[in-house]
């Protein structure tokens, strides 16, 4: 797939004018390349209904190459992203927050991509003060780079803490940029998230005047390789929802490997989830390695991951990447961290390999978005809600509700030390 012959769409060059915020329009003045505010792609999944766009963790080079693909092929709304422990100032993957809206750019312009793409800061942790003073200088960094959307995860403090956290940030945080908040941090089914402490959240936010687009849970899902099939408590999650209507919240869905493509239908069909993360699964996959269909990796008899003879990475590669892991004692769950110091060896196999990687990111992908996500046909949906704003910044899609006497720091406080709830056992609970 290459550029040459795209037709472009009248709405898309209008949207192109008009939809790409300043700080992508500054990065590629002459791109063909629709980068967007993740605001974009929630109202287009929410105008679609029951329906999630992928937000693609771009792990590596043919994982972003082969989503992208699969969403042109879907004629999808899209999102690709990465976590701070992934591309992080401390990371384990090259694709980082600072190079990734340059690789989508740069791969959207060589294939000819026309469906709207939101490049997304996932999980930008906050665990401590020196973290808030860090995000103080990153996060503008990150917005200097070309992401036009971050999750501010501060979900591993307690509940007054977290809150506060996302006040303090707000202010460095682009009012046209898509924003994800976080209660309740990713653990499987230790410490879910209550209806009170989501309110608690979104309703201290709502009296600041902050809207999120997105807010994530802890809804019995982990990150990473998932040995169970306990996974996403649809029931808790739409509880959660309802009880957040009035503030016009979307749902964000961390942690589908691991679940069935019947329970993932089920959370678009039944919550107003509109952004499903996708990470493990597309990372294995393009390697090579067999999943199933919750996205897990298949082992062998010896309890080693099953490598698909004639896919993914070449064999000799493989072999080298497991001898790798095995010197240094790693786990299952520590093949990600294989990423970094195997990146430019990927993009040094033979042309054919590096083609099947990403082609067989893109069918799962596309399979993912077609028959599972129900978010085929959502970039029409994307570039008409840009064209109605006739703007990058499509605003706010709820408005105050809270009285902000209500919400200051002494009474958020107060407010936080009687919540009941259980954060369940503590750990690094990172991808």
């Amino acid at each position: 797939m290459s550029r040459t012959g795209t037709q472009y769409s009248a709405d898309f060059e209008r949207a192109l004018a008009v939809g790409r915020p300043p700080n992508v329009v500054r990065l590629f003045p002459n791109s063909k390349a629709l980068i967007v505010s993740g605001k974009v792609i929630d109202r287009a999944l929410a105008a679609k209904g029951h329906a999630m766009a992928i937000a693609a963790n771009g792990r590596n080079y043919f994982v972003v190459r082969g989503a992208l693909r699969a969403a042109q092929r879907a004629n999808a709304a899209i999102i690709i992203e990465i976590a701070k422990s992934e591309g992080g100032a401390n990371a384990y993957c090259a694709v980082n927050y600072w190079n990734l809206a340059r690789l989508v750019d740069a791969l959207c312009n060589e294939m000819g991509i026309t469906v709207p793409v939101a490049v997304h800061a996932d999980h930008y942790g906050i665990k401590s003060e020196a973290d808030l003073e860090a995000a103080r200088v990153e996060i503008p960094s990150m917005f200097d780079a070309g992401i036009t959307s971050i999750a501010i995860d501060a979900s591993h403090l307690p509940d007054d803490q977290n809150l506060l956290a996302n006040l303090a940030l707000n202010p460095y945080v682009p009012k046209w940029a898509g924003l994800e908040t976080e209660v309740g941090e990713i653990k499987g089914k230790e410490g879910l998230s209550t209806v009170e402490e989501a309110l608690f959240l979104i309703q201290g936010l709502n009296a600041h005047d902050i809207h999120p687009d997105w807010i994530a849970l802890n809804n019995g899902t982990t990150h990473g390789i998932e040995a169970s099939d306990e996974g996403i408590q649809v029931d808790l999650t739409a509880e959660i929802h309802a009880a957040l209507e009035p503030y016009r919240v979307s749902g964000a869905q961390h942690g589908t490997s691991g679940n069935s493509s019947a329970r993932l239908r089920e959370i678009a069909a039944r919550t107003r989830t509109t952004k499903a993360n996708v990470a493990t699964a597309l990372q294995m996959i393009s390697w090579g390695v067999e999943v199933n269909d919750y996205g897990n990796a298949i082992l062998d008899d010896q309890g080693r991951f099953r490598k698909v003879e004639g896919e993914g990475v070449t064999e000799a590669l493989w072999a080298e990447m497991v001898a790798y892991a095995e010197a240094r004692g790693w786990k299952k769950g520590d093949y990600k961290r294989l990423n970094l110091p195997f990146e430019n060896k990927l993009l040094g196999q033979p042309a054919e390999v590096r083609e099947r990687m990403a082609r067989r990111v893109e069918e799962f992908v596309h399979r993912l978005i077609v028959d599972v996500f129900n978010g085929a046909d959502t970039a029409p949906l994307a570039i008409q809600a840009i064209l109605d704003a006739g703007s990058y910044d499509l605003g706010p899609k709820g408005r105050r509700i809270e009285d902000p006497a209500e919400w200051t720091e002494d009474r958020i406080r107060q407010r936080a030390a009687a919540i009941q709830s259980d954060k369940g056992p503590a750990g690094d609970f990172d991808d």
